[in-house]
């Protein structure tokens, strides 16, 4: 029997197969360019953040005041800019403290003859001032007392408790460093420098067991801050790096920061919002399962597979993130890419409109708007998906949307679900700020404490609770023996919100 015979590299079959072979493998190619130039060179996302816009304007709008400084030499334009300025200027916060200057004539002696003034009224403007930061030493002073008539009596107050016994620094003080560190993105020896401008030469090291101490203080609040949240129906999940120095190895090595977020303000729940971070040494899918145990509920994430092994069990179901969907259009070039996120686009109008309103009412509207937009998409991205190279990025795209669609609509069912992970994406981009600052945390005990402090920070500011007075006091009834009973006593939202007011300038 004769062997049949291999397709000749001259037939027309196959050459036509191996040209749409080769060309396809050109567009992969050229798709993975792109995504590295845009990565190296372009925008880091979709639409560029506001804070580094921001950035960029500062310097132009230097360069505008000094123009105006210039131009203001002129009485004329000057009184008319000082008029449109107090016109758009707001009130200053009435909680601040008022210091009150009078500026006066030097004489009440009428110019004209030489009579008596007499006060018909005043003008009052307000200025905005700072009073730098200035350190000072608290002075314990504690009597003792003898009585004359009995020999061994002495009596003497108790001293104060303290976070570090025989230590320096007041519970004020170790706040600072917290939320410089974790709020404001200060690495330790940063600090160090600023306090020895005033003349307090403080090593590294020192700061660095304040810190250590007051986060070991302050677990007990952060367990009870991921238990409380874990209580709730639907929680935010997602993950960053966290570099951590390995010294066995002489280099880091790559840990994650897990953030559980909750924030039920968009369909307008009672529940306060609040972020937990939890560090672990890896990626693996046992790490998520850990951490919620216990939870019961709806799971946003985005699409990394070891959430799945949650799901299984049945009692936690999960919502896919839209965003990370249009992000993997975004990034190409194509007709089909561009007709996809026009579509997605309308999905977000939809979402922006009922933002705020009850879930009732979210739902509804997502019933009557958002399906129809759903139900047109699934069966259009499965067409184009059988008229493009399989090996393309864009091919993957729509694979990892059409493989995640029941996730992707679950919103349409739930007014309480959001289209997207943005909010707990918010709450890691302060962590990438102190890792990009701090480079490296020194250790796996080093990244909890990360976990652990900024956890209350960042709740802190969700909340609008001024995180510097919150972790003062709270270290400070913990130091003095606040029971671990009443640990709820002692989250962020049970504190009293900082005071509002509109834009002043």
């Amino acid at each position: 029997m004769a062997a049949s015979a291999s397709p000749s590299p001259d037939d027309p079959e196959t050459l036509k197969v191996l040209l749409a072979e080769e060309r396809a493998e050109n567009e992969r190619l050229r798709q993975i360019i792109k995504a590295m130039q845009r990565h190296r060179f372009g925008r880091r996302a979709e639409s560029l953040p506001e804070d580094q816009l921001l950035l960029g304007l500062e310097e132009a709008e230097q360069v505008e005041a000094t123009d105006h400084a210039t131009e203001e030499s002129a009485p004329a334009v000057k009184a008319e800019r000082t008029t449109r300025r107090r016109a758009n200027r707001g009130a200053l916060p009435a909680h601040l403290p008022r210091v009150e200057r009078v500026v006066d004539v030097e004489s009440t002696v009428c110019p004209c003859c030489s009579g008596s003034l007499h006060r018909i009224g005043e003008d009052v403007s307000e200025r905005l001032d700072v009073v730098p930061a200035q350190v000072r030493v608290i002075v314990i002073r504690r009597p003792r007392y003898a009585c004359r008539a009995c020999e061994d009596v002495v009596v003497q107050a108790p001293a104060p408790a303290r976070l570090i016994e025989g230590g320096l620094p007041t519970d004020d003080l170790v706040a600072q460093v917290l939320v410089s560190k974790y709020a404001d993105h200060l690495p330790l020896y940063r600090q160090a420098q600023i306090l020895a401008r005033q003349g307090v030469h403080l090593d590294r090291s020192t700061l660095a067991d304040w810190v250590g101490r007051a986060a070991f203080l302050l677990r007990p609040v952060h367990e009870r801050l991921l238990e409380t949240l874990k209580r709730s129906e639907k929680l935010f999940a997602d993950e960053t790096t966290a570099p951590v120095l390995d010294p066995g190895r002489g280099r880091t090595k790559t840990g994650q920061l897990w953030a559980y977020a909750r924030d039920d303000r968009p369909w307008g729940g009672a529940d306060p919002p609040g972020v937990a971070y939890v560090y672990a040494p890896d990626r693996t899918a046992e790490r998520p399962i850990t951490h919620l145990s216990g939870f019961r509920g709806v799971l946003q994430v985005d699409g990394y597979e070891g959430y799945k092994a949650l799901a299984k069990r049945g009692e936690v179901h999960l919502a896919f993130c839209w965003s990370h969907v249009r992000r993997a259009f975004y990034d190409l070039d194509r007709p089909i890419a561009v007709e996809a996120l026009a579509r997605i686009a309308r999905l977000y109008r939809i979402e922006a409109e009922i933002r705020g309103r009850p879930a009732e009412e979210r739902r509804a509207a997502r019933q009557a708007r958002s399906r129809p937009i759903l139900e047109a998409l699934e069966p259009w991205l499965r067409d184009k998906l059988g008229l493009i190279s399989q090996k393309s990025k864009l091919a993957e795209a729509i694979r990892y949307a059409l493989s995640r669609w029941a996730g992707l609509s679950l919103f349409l069912t739930d007014g309480r679900v959001e289209i997207d992970l943005n909010v707990v994406e918010r709450a890691i981009r302060p962590l990438a700020l102190t890792r990009k600052n701090a480079l490296f945390a020194g250790s796996d005990g080093g990244a909890e404490h990360w976990a652990v402090i900024a956890s209350l920070v960042e709740t802190c500011k969700l909340v609008s609770v001024e995180p510097r007075a919150y972790l003062a006091d709270v270290i400070t009834r913990i130091v003095e023996g606040h029971p671990n009973s009443r640990l709820d006593e002692l989250l962020p939202w049970a504190f009293p919100a900082t005071p509002t007011a509109k834009a002043v300038a």
